[in-house]
């Protein structure tokens, strides 16, 4: 073990190694990472040293080298999309479910946000933007802990269920363009947070589970913030090339992302994160061919 800066908390020596890597390499290990534990504690530990300035960017002088595909365990199953059996909804079977499919897309968001750091950070940008995304790289460990303890809690863990392998196609489709990931990631895949997490906290609360419903809660608060951290750095690279964003994201969501964006949208949460109807409501089934 070896004492960190503050002389209060240890860090592994495996863990130091990586630090001192500098940012890219820690991303690159957190993706790499097979067991779901580790991603979490090297999430941890990245924000600290980087929050703390005891982790560096590193040379970021040529693109990084980050895996094809992130590490897993050996359970849950992966299955296509198609293929997932039809579960209960109801009783705590279905409450178990639905946080076991909860606890797979926070891990996926461990690794896409994280992929998102390593892969791109050697194109220049503000250090503002990697604190932003250093902070979602943890908080998404966060959720997903806190969803595993949760299925702990109701006797089970996460891979006690098959889940599907489709979230880790969005990495794979941007995975050479910074604004197509900024588009597809936390503008579509995590906004779509923002429209189902009120029913789904209400729905638990309305059957007496409260302390599903607070970690959910905990989730749909960050996730606003996500969104926002993805507006504002999506603005961001289309005024530095010098392109509308209204029409860039529906170019590079048409492109990139299957199907059109889904309704209801909960279009209040969405204006408050900066993603407001004329992105996104152009998007779905009834609006503007592709």
């Amino acid at each position: 073990m070896n004492q960190i800066a503050d002389g209060e908390a240890t860090v592994p020596d495996d863990t130091v190694a990586i630090l001192a890597g500098g940012l890219p390499a820690v991303a690159r290990e957190i993706v790499l990472a097979s067991d779901p534990a580790q991603k979490v504690r090297l999430a941890n530990a990245a924000r600290s040293a980087w929050d703390e300035g005891r982790l560096s960017l590193g040379n970021v002088s040529s693109p990084h080298a980050m895996p094809a595909r992130p590490g897993r365990p050996e359970r849950p199953e992966l299955l296509p999309p198609r293929a997932m059996p039809r579960r209960t909804t109801s009783g705590e079977k279905g409450r178990f479910a639905l946080l076991h499919a909860l606890a797979h897309i926070e891990l996926n968001a461990v690794d896409m946000t994280w992929d998102l750091i390593g892969r791109f950070a050697h194109i220049p940008m503000p250090s503002q933007y990697f604190d932003d995304w250093v902070r979602v790289g943890q908080e998404e460990a966060a959720h997903f802990e806190l969803v595993s303890r949760r299925l702990a809690d109701l006797g089970g863990t996460y891979g006690d269920l098959p889940a599907h392998d489709g979230l880790w196609q969005s990495a794979q489709a941007t995975r050479h363009d910074l604004l197509a990931r900024l588009a597809v990631v936390p503008l579509v895949l995590e906004a779509r947070g923002l429209d189902v997490g009120p029913s789904m906290i209400a729905s638990l609360s309305q059957s007496g589970d409260k302390a599903s419903a607070a970690v959910l809660e905990v989730i749909y608060r960050d996730e606003k913030h996500h969104v926002a951290i993805g507006m504002r750095w999506f603005r961001f690279m289309c005024q530095r090339h010098g392109v509308p964003p209204e029409a860039t994201f529906h170019e590079l969501v048409r492109a990139n992302f299957r199907g059109p964006v889904k309704p209801p949208f909960n279009d209040r949460a969405r204006a408050e994160a900066g993603l407001t109807p004329g992105f996104y409501k152009p998007l779905t089934a009834f609006g503007a061919p592709r």
